[in-house]
């Protein structure tokens, strides 16, 4: 009896370092065919669209080389919401980070999808004008902010109708080319509201206005900004796009444990001078970079549910993303540099 409990436990014992042995080659291997993708294209065309704490690991990474050092050379530039599809579609573009402008060009018929979510926990914050206090206090009057049916427009729609308000009807929204344009007219008293992220929403806050809503504490996840393709893209250049994401996961770990270098790169882009307004924007970026890029559906959903076109909300939020290259770059790449966060 001994003896045959000897055995079993030898072969306990072997089996588990066979086993053992065998994940650790899986992982190594892995690990090779990371460090061995080839991109497709040496150069990407990437589309932001606005510069701020929600963009910064994108900017952290592009200012670090860590896309450069992978043989992917970006352009980083500015883009409108309502140009951002055709431009993705044409490719002039490549990757678009940005809100909402994806699941609307997808709704309208274009073949554009996401491919990763950067960011899907609002940090939007709507601010009134000092006196304006709660959200019914808006009735009849209107609201600065940036594109047409992008995720401020999303947010406000929502909150209107949970009060059996609605936009165009109860409240006006004021569109913007982005976050600073709809702050200056906020600011300038030319509108009685305002819904935008950081830095502005913490130059608001710094003036005095009053917030009506933190997005944020009320749980709000809407997509914004992810990682936008044309999904002939996303087939055509699988490694190219392998190589963004493990590019941006670097930033994100850089944004993360080097605060001064993420806070210059923001001063920079942003043009905001203020330290403190700047920290208050890394801060509430912080909160919510995702480390797992994964698009949760339900990030879609609250889209479509607000949309103006008929019949968006019974549309699948499957359609409007494929999680495969992320997933696979989350196992080989992202659960190394964030064990326990990402797998």
């Amino acid at each position: 009896m001994i003896c045959i409990m000897g055995h079993l436990k030898s072969f306990f014992v072997v089996s588990f370092c066979l086993a053992a042995l065998g994940l650790f080659h899986q992982s190594v291997l892995h690990a090779a065919q990371i460090a061995e993708i080839k991109p497709e294209k040496n150069r990407l065309e990437v589309a932001v669209a606005a510069y701020g704490p929600l963009y910064l690991p994108l900017l952290v990474a592009h200012e670090a080389g860590y896309f450069s050092k992978r043989g992917v050379n970006l352009n980083v530039s500015l883009l409108s919401a309502t140009a951002a599809a055709q431009a993705l579609l044409s490719g002039s573009v490549d990757i678009y980070q940005g809100g909402t402008a994806v699941i609307h060009a997808n709704v309208a018929g274009s073949d554009v999808i996401y491919v990763g979510a950067s960011v899907d926990r609002s940090t939007l914050v709507l601010f009134g004008q000092k006196g304006l206090m709660t959200f019914e206090s808006l009735r009849g009057k209107s609201v600065a902010t940036t594109s047409v049916g992008a995720f401020g427009e999303i947010a406000v729609r929502k909150s209107a109708k949970e009060r059996a308000m609605e936009v165009g009807k109860d409240i006006k929204l004021l569109y913007h080319k982005g976050p600073p344009e709809a702050l200056v007219t906020f600011v300038a008293a030319n509108a009685d509201g305002l819904v935008v992220t950081p830095p502005q929403s913490e130059l608001a806050r710094s003036k005095g206005f009053p917030v009506i809503i933190d997005y944020y504490q009320q749980g709000f996840r809407v997509v914004g900004p992810g990682t936008g393709v044309a999904r002939s893209f996303m087939q055509r250049d699988p490694n190219t796009l392998k190589i963004f994401f493990m590019g941006y996961l670097d930033g994100v770990k850089r944004a993360i444990e080097d605060p001064s270098f993420a806070l210059k790169i923001s001063g920079q882009h942003t043009k905001i001078s203020d330290t403190r307004v700047l920290e208050e924007g890394y801060a509430e970026g912080l909160k919510v970079w995702n480390r797992d890029m994964t698009v949760d559906p339900e990030a879609i959903r609250v889209v479509l549910e607000q949309s103006t076109v008929p019949k968006a909300s019974e549309l699948d939020p499957k359609r409007f993303y494929d999680n495969a290259l992320i997933r696979e770059v989350n196992r080989d790449y992202g659960s190394k540099l964030f064990p326990g966060e990402v797998r």
